[in-house]
């Protein structure tokens, strides 16, 4: 996700190194290669424009301090134009009402359908809301039986009407059943169009007026580019919606919708979708996604994705076990089946700061952990429980039940075994002030 427009940046940010002020010859110089990566993101050409006139208005209009390098204060500058680019700050999402009713809207295959069933999932977990999910796209019966199957794997209800081909009947009838059965929040996919139509927004505009609802979202494949925008202004002028969606942030996108949608419909972008998983559902943070798009990672929403597959007592149970030197393969299993939750791994090593940069153009495969996972599933529970008699006779059981050879055995347990020492090391508090006290005194590496 926009790597292409980091790079870009970062080339642009390099025309300022080694100079000592800001001058107007190379801030121009600067602000022409961000307007040239902006364009190739796919940025209409007035907002790019725009961008680049402001933070050169406020580079040439304020002296460098002495403790901030020229190329310093541009990405600072750029940084904050790219947050008020795309909304300053994040917009909740409005889930008031008896219940609430949230109207999704959009073309086909934009990914609305998925979206309904993440947004369910996501006020479920994580806002203990009880949702309904109505199918009203009456068209495409592989619609509804999408909805239906995600409704299922979630444990969420599905209202459908597979013999109604009215969408706002289905819709209000889907109303009366959340009330009667104490669903607070219904969740309405509407059916889309491969392009805009007029009997497309007739129709969801005939669904908006019968069932008046709290929120209206608009869902937006990014991959689409400007595109996306130009549709969304076609949505918005129709239906005047509450906020965006943005899918498929994890493909090959350029980012110029999440960098436009907002300036030119005058609406947040409230979520952003980054995978196939019904977790793959972030809100959007603006000021996160800046850092992100100038390749200084995003460590708060890094540690919000551990901190939901973390609990307190869990830490403290393998704190203590870490301590008594007891850790275990189960254990490592454990963390591992912790980190896949917490969503795609590309996008989870582009939140380290520094580190996605480093690591530009290396497939990070999401299949990564399956192959240590074979090595662990073909131990016993009494090997599992007790590394340390994982003997050579063993090892070569373990390689041939999991597919592997014993070169792929040995080096999980060698990772295994550092790992263990390093998590001993981190929780011997005495231990790690020593070490830092040695690293203290060691010479400097020469620059």
């Amino acid at each position: 996700m926009f790597e292409n427009l980091s790079e870009k940046f970062d080339r642009a940010f390099k025309v300022l190194k080694g100079h000592g002020s800001i001058s107007e010859i190379n801030v121009a110089e600067t602000l022409k290669e961000v307007r040239k990566a902006l364009l190739d993101a796919d940025v209409n050409f007035k907002i790019a424009k725009q961008f680049t006139d402001t933070v050169k208005e406020k580079a040439l209009g304020q002296n460098v301090l002495t403790s901030i390098s020229p190329g310093q204060l541009m990405v600072k500058l750029v940084h904050e134009e790219l947050t008020t680019l795309m909304g300053s700050q994040k917009v909740d999402i409005n889930i008031k009402g008896q219940p609430a009713v949230i109207l999704m809207s959009g073309l086909q295959g934009s990914g609305k359908t998925t979206f309904s069933g993440k947004l369910a999932n996501y006020l479920k977990s994580k806002k203990a809301k009880s949702p309904l999910l109505v199918a009203c796209d009456v068209y495409r019966p592989a619609a509804i039986n999408q909805l239906q199957v995600l409704g299922e794997q979630l444990g969420i209800p599905v209202f459908a009407d597979v013999d109604s081909k009215n969408p706002v009947a289905i819709a209000k009838a889907a109303i009366q059943f959340a009330k009667d059965n104490n669903h607070n929040v219904v969740i309405i996919d509407t059916a889309g169009r491969l392009g805009i139509d007029e009997a497309m927004m007739k129709e969801i505009e005939a669904v908006k007026n019968a069932v008046n609802p709290s929120e209206i979202l608009f869902v937006v494949d990014a991959m689409t580019g400007q595109d996306a925008v130009n549709t969304a202004k076609a949505f918005n002028d129709k239906l005047n919606f509450d906020g965006v969606v943005l899918t498929k942030l994890d493909g090959d996108t350029r980012g110029g919708a999440a960098l436009s949608i907002r300036y030119t419909v005058d609406k947040p972008i409230k979520f952003v979708g980054t995978g196939e998983k019904m977790e793959a559902l972030d809100v959007f943070y603006p000021e996160r996604m800046a850092d992100r798009i100038l390749g200084m990672g995003d460590v708060v929403s890094l540690v919000e994705r551990a901190q939901e597959q973390y609990n307190e007592e869990e830490a403290r149970k393998l704190s203590k076990k870490i301590a008594q030197n007891q850790f275990n393969f189960n254990d490592f299993l454990s963390q591992l089946q912790q980190i896949k939750k917490m969503g795609n791994l590309k996008d989870l090593v582009g939140m380290i700061p520094g580190v996605g940069k480093a690591l530009k153009g290396m497939d990070i495969d999401d299949n990564a952990f399956k192959g240590i996972e074979a090595i662990i599933h073909s131990m016993t529970p009494y090997e599992r429980e007790n590394p340390t008699v994982l003997n050579g006779n063993r090892r070569k059981r373990i390689a041939s039940g999991s597919g592997t050879n014993i070169q792929e055995v040995n080096k999980l347990i060698k990772q295994f075994e550092d790992t263990s020492k390093m998590m001993k090391m981190m929780g011997n508090k005495e231990q790690m002030a020593r070490m830092m006290k040695q690293m203290q005194n060691m010479p400097q590496a020469r620059r």
